[in-house]
């Protein structure tokens, strides 16, 4: 890790000095690498370049005020030094945390997409473009999130996006969306409750909905409503899990448009040791459309076997994945199976 210390960060806290004068924090940046190689059959059999390579880069900052409160900043950048997102977070002792998002911030309940145990990625992310569809909720855009302290094993949040169609804005600027739609809400529930015995102890559930306003419904939208929910177990070096989502996209019109998507996934995995893990993950999503006997629901289907072993800051992936019905089309060439070996290199 790189440090760059006794960065002031007072300028960053301008609109807490109501609050309190803020003291100078620090600066660090962490990151890594990715390198890939990865074969792929079925209907997409055409590897061409196998090679890939990602970096990224993580720009962290922190600080504290005369009350006791502290604050956090996190910048992150992706692949070929691609912006990700911004986030401050403002923790407030007993009162909770209130945390200020811009890009894809993984706020709300698109946290809770797929919670599934897993060795290395999602059954749907490594390597294998399926177009599988999830809950998104307020995650995307702009938005403000309040999280509750844990109190008997609970925590709550909730989060808004004052404009789902607007893009980010800068400081001192705002941002329109096309008129359509409105606000985006999102609530979520985590709960681990042990119930008093050990075995409980690994036990997590978890509930979250979304809704987005939209203006135009004479247009052929009505509002947008998303939910997941689900739960997952540790017991030993065992990790199982199970979770549901649905999304009604309030399209009404054109019958061809999808009306819903509907998910089903589970996931196991085992850690053999420290340093190596094995798992196995099963995605079913549906997607349903405005008028189903013009066009029929599609069931797409995902597979996952996945092991990873890490040494240090290395560690070494491999995935074998296949889908059918990718993208909620039918055909053979919508068929499709890749293998992923990967190794990752962090600093």
């Amino acid at each position: 890790m790189n440090k760059l210390t006794k960065v002031g960060l007072s300028a960053l806290c301008g609109s807490l000095a109501a609050v309190s004068s803020a003291n100078a924090g620090d600066m660090s940046v962490t990151g890594g690498v990715d390198m890939s190689w990865i074969s792929f059959g079925g209907g997409q059999a055409t590897t061409g370049n196998p090679i890939g390579m990602g970096s990224n880069l993580t720009y962290k900052g922190s600080g504290e005020l005369d009350n006791g409160w502290t604050f956090d900043l996190t910048v992150a950048m992706l692949n070929q030094d691609a912006y990700s997102n911004t986030n401050i977070t403002v923790t407030m002792g007993g009162l909770g945390k209130l945390d200020f998002n811009q890009g894809n911030s993984g706020n709300g309940i698109d946290a809770l997409d797929d919670k599934m145990p897993t060795a290395w990625e999602e059954t749907w992310g490594a390597g294998l473009g399926t177009g599988v569809y999830l809950v998104r909720g307020v995650g995307p855009q702009q938005n403000v999130q309040y999280t509750t302290p844990k109190i008997a094993g609970t925590t709550i949040t909730v989060a808004v996006a004052p404009d789902m169609g607007a893009g980010d804005a800068g400081d001192g600027a705002t941002s329109i969306g096309g008129g359509a739609t409105g606000a985006g809400y999102d609530a979520t529930i985590n709960i681990n409750p042990s119930f008093g015995t050990e075995i409980l102890s690994g036990l997590n559930m978890f509930v979250g909905g979304h809704t987005t306003e939209h203006y135009e419904q004479t247009g052929g939208l009505n509002d947008r409503y998303e939910a997941t929910g689900g739960i997952t177990l540790d017991i030993g070096p065992v990790s199982l899990g199970y979770q549901a989502s649905g999304v009604a996209t309030g399209n009404t019109v054109t019958a061809s448009d999808e009306d819903y998507y509907k998910n089903h996934f589970y996931g196991v995995s085992f850690n053999v040791n420290d340093d190596l893990s094995v798992s196995y993950g099963n995605h079913e999503s549906q997607s349903g459309y405005v008028n189903p006997n013009d066009k029929p629901a599609v069931l797409m289907e995902i597979e996952s076997w996945q092991i990873a072993y890490s040494m240090g800051g290395a560690s070494l992936r491999y995935a074998t994945t296949e889908v059918t019905n990718a993208a909620y089309q039918t055909g053979s060439q919508y068929d499709k199976d890749a293998r992923v070996l990967s190794v990752s290199l962090a600093f």
